[in-house]
């Protein structure tokens, strides 16, 4: 009755969406909306079991004295003393709070995408070398819509690229674009369908009935 029970909840939940699509009805679109309301309110227990998560794992690998512990005894005290002036603060923003966020938080996370800069430089020239025709194209693509795009390329062509480039943004480009949208949207319908008619139960863990 474990699997059960979630299974037909889950089956009922995710098929009446569905129903309130092709019947536009007044008591149906209702309820509709109310079980987006409650999707909110589901969604919205998730942040404090995360931080239970990130709690339990930290404390666990400070009591083991694990690789980088150091980093843990800095990651529970950032998060007790923010969500501390956090709740303090209540609906409006504590001026330690405010300071930690602009002094600690913004320069971390312009670390972080300083540092991912150099993995994107790293994949790019993988990408770009010429070992096969596809490569190929990718590469003179890419040279292409760089020069165009720059003033320097820009000059050096004397205008010539920009409107190649702008081609290649609005016409190959989009066109990809599109072909990963529709394929992710029919990889999550998949998911969507499997998880609606039990398929998928991963999320129930490895319990049985």
């Amino acid at each position: 009755m474990r699997r059960t029970i979630p299974l037909v909840i889950t089956f009922l939940i995710g098929l009446y969406p569905i129903f309130a699509f092709f019947v536009p009805h007044g008591s149906i679109s209702g309820a509709n909306d109310w079980l987006d309301s409650a999707l909110v309110i589901v969604a919205a227990f998730a942040l404090p079991l995360g931080t239970v998560n990130v709690v339990m794992t930290n404390t666990t690998k400070l009591k083991r004295k694990s690789r980088g512990w150091q980093y843990s005894i800095v990651l529970l005290a950032g998060l007790t003393v923010m969500a501390f002036y956090g709740l303090v603060g209540g609906t409006g923003v504590h001026p330690s709070f405010q300071w930690m966020f602009v002094n600690m938080v913004s320069p971390l996370q312009a670390t972080m995408f300083a540092l991912l800069s150099f993995y994107v430089a790293s994949a790019a020239y993988r990408a770009f070398r010429a070992r096969n025709v596809e490569a190929t194209i990718l590469l003179i693509a890419a040279i292409i819509v760089m020069m165009g795009r720059i003033p320097f390329g820009d000059m050096m062509t004397r205008g010539m690229m920009t409107p190649l480039s702008e081609w290649i943004m609005s016409i190959p480009n989009a066109a990809a674009q599109r072909g990963i949208i529709i394929g992710a949207a029919l990889g999550a319908a998949s998911m969507s369908i499997r998880i609606i008619l039990g398929i998928e139960t991963t999320y129930l863990g490895t319990g049985k009935d």
